[in-house]
């Protein structure tokens, strides 16, 4: 673990994170938009925290219970 950057996790570009989550790209990218996800990385590569994609799958699936 880098100790520079003790709670960050692993990032993935946008096709992983889709993948990841069963959605198409432009999801993660409108999610991005939105703010209901952090974009990280360059202006030529998004890439997405793992840790945040599971919150967030996570908080939409006690949602959907919930319902």
């Amino acid at each position: 673990m880098n100790s520079a950057h003790p709670d960050r996790g692993k990032r993935v570009p946008t096709a992983l994170a889709a993948l990841a989550l069963d959605v198409r790209e432009g999801t993660i990218r409108q999610w991005a938009r939105r703010g209901k996800l952090t974009r990280y990385g360059t202006r030529r590569q998004a890439l997405y925290d793992l840790n945040e994609l599971a919150a967030l799958v996570a908080g939409e699936t006690a949602a959907a219970h919930d319902a």
